[in-house]
């Protein structure tokens, strides 16, 4: 038949390869393949074949059979010898190096592997060498073509990504090579020398010395076109990873000794872009890129950290510079270029500078910078300085709103802001009614505004021709208007005003032929109004001004980010509101003292229609753009609401499959690392709630799946509701279930002891959950141990669970003990040391259960002890389990097949023990 041609065209294969006729054999090799209908003998075939076409100087057959062979069998390692042979003869250095390497892995004491192993590694570094040379060749090569040039530039950053290639072109003088080119005139050869010194830097202080300089990078972050721009800012970036790093070292190697003080580095580099800030010369890109760099870098990781010695060296070196920035008038000519982004990046700055500093006397200091400051210009004669004056004042109050508060209250600046509210001057209204909107901050303020400021915003809103003017008074207006926040008893404006400012809102937000900057100010208006519930559901039901406000979220104005989250929160009341106690009220109302009071329109059931209107209009991929965003807009606060949003859109099971359809489960994960402690806590309590109904392998695909359990073990703890507890128990059952490599995670992540305090809780969910929990962790060894300790107690409280009343509770107890018998670590002394907990009794209950589950996981428990030992099998066999098992062991109606061959198999093995004779019958008095 067929099968024993192709076994005899192989064998004579065989016998032609050594007698060395190779073209005969792979003939017959050939015809054998035609022949053979198993794919493990085409795969020897193949394999075979290879052998011959390396013989025959045939490379790329024999490297096409070698890989055939594997796409059956990858841990075939002769073919995959000889596809690595295959590869080096085709000059494929990387793809042989690759594949010798897993052949030395699979066989480490094999001398053929090991050899060629050496070989690629001699010759994949001297073909990296000749590389690099050809590289440099071109690129001062000034007769070159410039597309060679562009693509000799380009494969240098390919090579700077491998570590060999990285050292050869380090080696080879290349930084200065480099630096030329970051002088070149095409945009393609100046990012290509960026992103190579991307590749140098990367994790290597001692090559971020003074051969790269600072100035030069910041001079083309500064001057570039934005991808310039951004890739310099990403290289600097790398530079002070890799800085900050070496910092860190307790002890340094040879190579990090070059540089010995990294700190005066550090320190050089954050003065250059603190120079970059007032420069004339420095794009408003440019500038954004260097206030993004210093926010990430300067203040502190963690407040744990006592030393914030950088901040006060920035503070000493540079507030005054980024003020200038701050108070930048973009209208006035003689000041620094602006995006519409970098007055906020001014504020973060400045706030995260503040919240960083320590003490009274420190920030007494911050106070006081600001204040002279402000003062220098506001105490100059003509107008200008005191708009200058002005809008520093605003962007203090966006930032360290203290800091703001106190400039606010110097003599005179008040009465400026609302003089300069009526000016003729498009530009000096502008300042004001900014600042008036920014000043309405504070209730006392707010107070003052509403009886000097309200006539005045009116009138500029009413009768301004300047839709910039207008949308901004507008603001104002919806500021003032929504001070009573969602108390419903307490508004501003007479019944029906806020409806009719949102409306203009809603109007500007929907007409794409204004700016974006006043565009973004009515959604600011939205964020104050949509405190009132009649806004909200207007707001949800214009489905035009939601699509609008969610492409200005995807926008490159950053600073609308706040401003949407706030609205957001706002529709789908995902703030926090404390509900008072009902006694606390009537005593209030007896006292005649204000009581809040709930708008109708805030009850669930209008929440609930509010949040499908969201999704249906595309509010998760709104959300996924903010969280992507790279911008210092995107604040801890901002972060915070985007994860309240989230934690309300996943409230219902059927909504979660969408948000993480658009990506919502992704975003979520750095919102739950990198967040205020609250944002942190939602973010998690979001992801929590789509692991526990969702496939969590499907949700969080490949090794995103490992990051979703640090922020459910966070969930974990004393501060968080009992709520967030039992979903987090309940996340990380799912997870644990999974595979071995997840519980590892979790058990690396220090959750063991957390899941076994809350098995203790009173309450019957999360006490329940949390030994669901334990049951599926443990399926590890470490766990095991734990419960198996000669002294433990763990052991006892499994058996007294399993004779509660909660079935949930009995259920996850009972399978924990099922698991932890059926290992061979199991000490027998354990159970016969439980009297005291009555666990006979208990293990005879769970047989007789009209629980399906209950009955299976008992005659499990029962199989493994009689398993283990023989006296165990003795004391269960003279107690009434006997007869139990006989009842159970005849199988009929409730009893499934399972259950009924386990009982047959105990009954069996106390026969072979010779603890019975033969099946006992049941006693007549005995029920199931």
């Amino acid at each position: 038949n067929t099968e024993q041609k192709a076994l005899q065209d192989r064998e004579e294969g065989n016998s032609l390869f050594k007698a060395g006729d190779i073209e005969g054999a792979v003939c017959c090799y050939t015809k054998a393949l035609k022949l053979s209908d198993t794919q493990a003998e085409r795969a020897v075939l193949h394999r075979n074949r290879s052998a011959c076409y390396l013989k025959l100087e045939e490379y790329s057959k024999a490297e096409a059979d070698a890989s055939k062979a594997l796409d059956t069998d990858p841990g075939d390692v002769k073919a995959r010898f000889r596809r690595a042979q295959a590869f080096q003869k085709q000059n494929r250095l990387d793809q042989a190096f690759l594949d010798a390497q897993r052949c030395a892995q699979l066989e480490p004491n094999n001398k053929a592997f090991q050899d060629l192993l050496r070989q690629l590694g001699s010759a994949q570094l001297n073909s990296t060498d000749a590389r690099v040379q050809q590289m440099f060749s071109l690129l001062l090569d000034s007769s070159a073509k410039d597309s060679d040039r562009q693509k000799a530039a380009q494969n240098l950053v390919v090579l700077s990504r491998d570590e060999a290639g990285a050292e050869q072109i380090f080696r080879n003088d290349g930084v200065k090579l480099l630096q030329k080119l970051l002088q070149s005139k095409l945009e393609d050869v100046v990012l290509s020398a960026l992103r190579t010194l991307v590749g140098l830097c990367t994790g290597h202080q001692s090559r971020v010395s003074n051969d790269i300089h600072a100035v030069q990078l910041c001079a083309v972050m500064g001057a570039g076109a934005s991808t310039v721009c951004l890739a310099a800012c990403h290289l600097l970036q790398v530079m002070f990873e890799a800085l900050t790093e070496g910092m860190k070292r307790e002890i340094r190697g040879k190579d990090e000794a070059i540089l010995p003080e990294p700190s005066k580095e550090l320190r050089s580099m954050l003065r250059h872009l603190l120079e970059m800030l007032p420069a004339a010369n420095v794009s408003g890109a440019g500038r954004d890129g260097a206030i993004n760099l210093l926010v990430k870098q300067v203040p502190r990781k963690s407040l744990k950290n006592p030393d914030n010695s950088l901040t006060l060296w920035v503070i000493d070196q540079g507030l005054t510079k980024i003020l200038q920035v701050a108070g930048t008038v973009p209208e006035l000519s003689d000041g620094p270029a602006l995006t519409d982004n970098t007055q906020m990046s001014c504020s973060v700055l400045l706030s995260k500078l503040y919240d960083d500093l320590n003490g009274d006397k420190e920030r007494e200091n911050f106070y006081k910078l600001c204040e002279e400051y402000v003062q220098q210009h506001f105490g100059r004669s003509g107008l200008d300085a005191k708009l200058r004056a002005i809008q520093t004042v605003s962007v203090l109050l966006q930032g360290p709103s203290d800091a703001g508060n106190r400039a606010l209250e110097m003599s005179g600046m008040m009465d400026a802001v609302i003089s300069l509210c009526a000016s003729e001057d498009v530009t000096h209204q502008q300042v004001a009614v900014e600042a008036l909107i920014h000043a309405a901050g504070k209730a006392k303020r707010a107070s003052f505004i509403t009886a000097n400021g309200v006539a005045l915003l009116k009138d500029l809103y009413k009768k301004s021709e300047n839709d910039r003017i207008r949308v901004r008074a507008l603001v104002g207006l919806c500021k003032l208007g929504s001070a009573g926040g969602t108390d419903f008893s307490m508004k501003q404006f007479a019944e029906g005003s806020t409806l009719r400012l949102s409306k203009q809102c809603r109007k500007w937000l929907r007409n794409e032929s204004l700016p974006p900057t006043s565009r973004r100010w009515s959604v600011e208006g939205l964020a104050y109004l949509t405190f009132d519930a009649d806004v909200k559901e207007d707001f949800v039901e214009d489905k035009e001004a939601l699509l609008a406000m969610f492409e200005l979220a995807k926008s490159e104005d950053k600073t609308v980010l706040f401003a949407v989250g706030s609205t957001l929160v706002n529709c789908t009341n995902s703030y926090d509101v404390e509900k008072p106690d009902p006694q606390m009220v009537e005593l209030a109302k007896y006292a005649k003292q204000h009581v809040p009071e709930e708008h109708p329109k805030d009850a669930p059931s209008y929440v609930e229609k509010r949040l499908s209107k969201l999704l249906e209009a595309g509010v998760v991929s709104a959300l996924v753009c903010m969280v992507k965003q790279e911008s210092p807009a995107l604040t801890d606060p901002c972060k915070e609401s985007i994860a309240r949003v989230f934690l309300a859109l996943v409230e219902r099971q059927e909504d979660r499959g969408t948000v993480v359809a658009q990506g919502g489960g992704k975003a979520l994960i750095p919102l739950a690392s990198d967040n205020s402690s609250v944002g942190k806590i939602k973010a998690a309590q979001a992801l929590a709630k789509i692991t526990i109904t969702s496939n969590p392998e499907i949700a969080f695909p490949g090794e995103r799946i490992y990051e979703v359990v640090r922020p459910l073990v966070s969930l974990l703890n004393l501060e968080c509701t009992l709520l967030q507890n039992f979903e987090a128990l309940m996340g990380l059952t799912n997870l644990a279930g999974i595979s071995e490599r997840l519980r590892q995670k979790i058990i690396k992540e220090k959750a063991v002891p957390k899941v076994e305090g809350y098995m203790f809780e009173e309450h019957d969910l999360v006490r329940a959950s949390a030994t669901e929990c334990m049951c599926n962790l443990i399926l590890s060894t470490e766990v095991q141990k734990l419960y198996l300790a000669t002294g433990s107690d763990r052991l006892k409280l499994l058996v007294l669970y399993s004779g509660e009343e909660d079935e949930r509770l009995r259920k996850a107890a009972a399978g924990t003990l099922a698991m932890l018998t059926a290992e061979q670590l199991f000490p027998l002394f354990l159970f016969l040391s439980l009297q005291t907990t009555h666990w006979l009794e208990i293990l005879q209950a769970l047989l007789l259960s009209e629980i399906t589950d209950l009955r299976h996981r008992a005659v499990v428990i029962v199989h493994n002890m009689m398993q283990a030992d023989k006296s165990l099998a003795e004391t269960l066999m003279e107690s009434e389990a006997m007869e139990i098992l006989s009842v159970l062991a005849k199988g009929g109606e409730g009893t499934p097949d399972p259950v009924s061959k386990i009982a047959q198999n105990c009954l069996s093995k106390a026969v072979e023990y010779g603890i019975i004779k033969r099946p006992v019958k049941c006693s007549r008095g005995l029920t199931r």
